[in-house]
């Protein structure tokens, strides 16, 4: 089976967080465990949307979903090790696009994962995808579109 690989430009980040890893993300092999870093990435993602005003549910009934998920490790972490969560937003289409994740370890500069998760906007009340709000995308001029 094929590997999956993620490699995002370096412009499209605009936003950058730090997370400790906690005793309790430690899994049975003694390193991070997945569904840890699952709920870090969506933490950072709460965190990136919040500092750039986005709420993740409006008052209309409109909000961000998440539609898929993809993360490759490449070096483990450990408890009370402190990381860094670069987050971007890319590959904008009419519904949604991808939030992008670079986690790294700032005291030796290792690349601990890379992620991606598809969002589309979503109305909740009507239960349907949306177009993109033009306030969103005003927020992030630079991404690229696509079809």
């Amino acid at each position: 089976m094929a590997r999956l690989k993620l490699e995002f430009p370096e412009d499209q980040y605009y936003y950058s967080t730090h997370l400790t890893v906690r005793v309790t993300d430690i899994n049975g092999a003694n390193h991070l465990g997945n569904d840890s870093m699952i709920s870090m990435i969506s933490e950072a993602r709460a965190r990136f949307l919040f500092d750039f005003g986005i709420e993740e549910t409006q008052d209309d009934g409109v909000g961000i979903i998440v539609t898929d998920l993809a993360t490759t490790y490449k070096t483990e972490a450990h408890a009370r090790d402190q990381l860094l969560f670069e987050v971007g937003v890319m590959d904008f289409n009419k519904y949604g696009g991808d939030i992008t994740f670079r986690i790294t370890r700032p005291r030796d500069d290792a690349l601990v994962a890379m992620a991606k998760s598809g969002f589309v906007f979503f109305n909740y009340k009507r239960g349907s995808v949306v177009s993109m709000p033009e306030a969103f995308h005003r927020k992030f001029e630079r991404v690229n579109w696509t079809e």
